[in-house]
């Protein structure tokens, strides 16, 4: 298959999961097994890595103005009831920071999870089921906003955002998301400051690897060359990208239009039957 035809493909899929509680990792690396992608080409690690910030591009884009609105009221907040402590963007970046430190330290772990198709497959199963649960059970929230969140509920959400990252197939928007709804969000502002959560997560994680991935890794045992671009793997990469953030963008619209008429469950449906298939894949032989 030509790598314009696959960089489209791919760019399709990064969009499509990556803000839907799916796990975009997962289906990306599923679809790469398909479509025969060598993963171990310096190349397509890079790509994987640059779609990801093409995608993450959509949330600024479409939440631009209320990124504005909470820069300018900082940090009393647009309310004016709103501190230091618990103004949304000073909760963003706690929520991070209670990630960012355990990823980074986990971060060979989950170098090793992310080459298992065995772990995404329960991973996924899993968290369709505490998907499940929790939005079934929780329905009588405390907080109907992202500007009522308090430092202890974002802490939390940002510790649950850790599972994520160490197992792959859990996903990064459901741990948020599912932890927001625990801690009494409501199923919009769960899934707002869940989006919040992920700019600076995913800028910074996406970052990071893509840096190893330009530069090459300077750990001796597990030595990357550097990428050495072409005209054609530009052409590539821009596909790829500029997809990504199409698809994401009309995404991000979408879900939030949703989540505010219906629940989770179908989601969680969907990540369960994918859990199974991939698993019954494995069974047989499929890597």
């Amino acid at each position: 298959m030509h790598d314009y035809l696959i960089s489209l493909i791919l760019g399709i899929v990064e969009g499509l999961t990556e803000f839907l509680p799916v796990s975009s990792t997962a289906h990306l690396r599923i679809v790469e097994a398909m479509l025969h992608v060598d993963l171990q080409d310096p190349f397509w690690k890079m790509y994987t890595v640059v779609i990801q910030l093409g995608a993450i591009l959509a949330l600024p884009v479409y939440f631009r103005r209320r990124i504005i609105d909470f820069i300018a009221s900082f940090p009393g907040g647009p309310q004016g009831d709103r501190t230091l402590l618990n103004h949304p963007l000073s909760l963003t970046m706690a929520a991070f920071v209670v990630t960012a430190v355990p990823s980074w330290l986990l971060s060979k772990q989950i170098g090793e999870n992310l080459e298992s198709l065995v772990v995404m497959g329960w991973s996924l199963i899993a968290g369709g089921v505490v998907m499940w649960v929790v939005d079934v059970m929780f329905r009588q929230p405390r907080v109907q906003k992202l500007e009522e969140m308090n430092l202890g509920q974002a802490l939390w959400i940002g510790a649950a955002q850790i599972l994520a990252a160490v197992f792959p197939g859990t996903s990064r928007s459901m741990s948020t998301i599912a932890a927001g709804q625990v801690a009494g969000l409501s199923r919009p502002a769960a899934l707002e400051f869940s989006f919040f959560l992920s700019m600076p997560t995913m800028v910074v994680a996406t970052g990071y690897d893509l840096l190893k991935a330009v530069l090459g890794s300077g750990d001796a045992s597990d030595a990357a060359p550097a990428v050495t671009m072409t005209p054609h793997l530009w052409i590539v990469l821009a596909i790829g990208f500029v997809v990504s953030f199409i698809v994401a963008l009309g995404v991000v619209a979408w879900f939030m239009n949703w989540v505010r008429a219906r629940g989770f469950v179908p989601f969680a449906i969907y990540r369960i039957a994918a859990g199974i298939v991939l698993l019954l894949l494995v069974a047989r032989g499929w890597r």
